[in-house]
């Protein structure tokens, strides 16, 4: 119904679908748009409005942009206490102003499960937009969080997680990716993505496929969350991550020595977490430099080559 010759002015919408849409408005601005929500990965009420905004802001620093406007998108149950519908709000609006962006309202309904995300709207030049799309052969590919938060949040449902293990998770969750975005931009990205629910497979082949490449990632320089490894050789695995599996699993090749639960573990869906970009390697030095002067991690976990899908070595 959208043929892309009929919207010129949609950079980034159905026909190059990416982590968010582009629609430009003129020669120096364009808006990036996207909604995310989700019902609770953890207990407390504060940190789920405060993932879940975390989340759906992460889009926008995929694409290069900065966060300007965002609307509430809610769905509570008539009878939770408005006491803990209020934290979750709290949390979520204290993440928007961290943003810099501004909170304008929202949408409610009655629903019987809390559900929370945020509709959000950013802003870029339109020249300066980051796809999936631009990664070549012979970038390295740097990840900015750590793996592994989901089969936390999974241990956690099922009561066997070990606080500490789940505090460094949130912590993790909550930190928005603007920072890291910001010192991208003083280097250039040739791709960027997010990790979210497709996890490191899933959104690593979809910067493979539109990108005509192969991504190889190295198994023993992935980062991942303490805990996260014990609780996949305890196989605490999400039903997300057979979906994944099933959905990547014929674009992406293990070296037989990857047991089987590492395998797992990186089809496990991530929740806001960290991301993957892909830079020509000649300017890495200067990345993991300005990362190492504003004390943030980032991980090297790979490189670009000719080819297409996943090798996980």
């Amino acid at each position: 119904m959208f043929r892309a010759d009929e919207y010129p002015h949609l950079l980034v919408g159905l026909e190059v679908s990416d982590d968010a849409a582009v629609y430009k408005i003129n020669d120096e601005v364009a808006v990036i748009q996207t909604i995310d929500f989700f019902t609770p990965v953890v207990d407390d009420p504060y940190d789920y409005g405060a993932i879940a905004a975390a989340n759906a802001m992460s889009d926008v620093y995929a694409m290069g942009g900065e966060v300007a406007l965002a609307l509430n998108v809610c769905g509570f149950p008539p009878d939770l206490p408005p006491e803990i519908v209020g934290e979750i709000l709290r949390g979520g609006g204290e993440k928007i102003a961290e943003s810099g962006g501004a909170l304008a309202g929202g949408h409610t309904i009655d629903a019987k499960e809390p559900t929370y995300g945020l509709s959000v709207m950013g802003l870029i030049h339109p020249d300066r937009v980051w796809t999936k799309g631009g990664a070549r052969a012979g970038d390295a590919l740097v990840l900015t969080k750590p793996l592994g938060v989901g089969i936390i949040t999974t241990a956690l449902k099922g009561e066997v997680a070990d606080p500490a293990h789940v505090a460094a998770a949130v912590k993790s969750m909550k930190k928005l990716n603007r920072d890291a975005a910001h010192l991208i931009q003083q280097v250039g990205a040739n791709a960027c993505t997010d990790i979210t629910g497709f996890a490191l497979l899933g959104h690593g082949y979809e910067m493979a496929e539109k990108s005509g490449v192969r991504l190889r990632f190295h198994v023993e320089q992935l980062p991942f969350v303490e805990g996260a490894v014990q609780y996949a050789d305890e196989w605490l695995f999400p039903g997300g991550t057979c979906k994944n599996e099933q959905a990547y699993e014929h674009k992406v090749h293990f070296a037989p020595t990857i047991p089987e639960e590492m395998q797992q573990l990186l089809y496990t869906p991530e929740t806001s977490g960290g991301l993957l970009v892909a830079l020509p390697a000649d300017r890495l030095t200067r990345l993991t430099g300005l990362f190492a002067d504003e004390g943030r991690p980032c991980w090297i976990v790979g490189e670009v080559t000719e080819g297409e899908g996943v090798e996980v070595a």
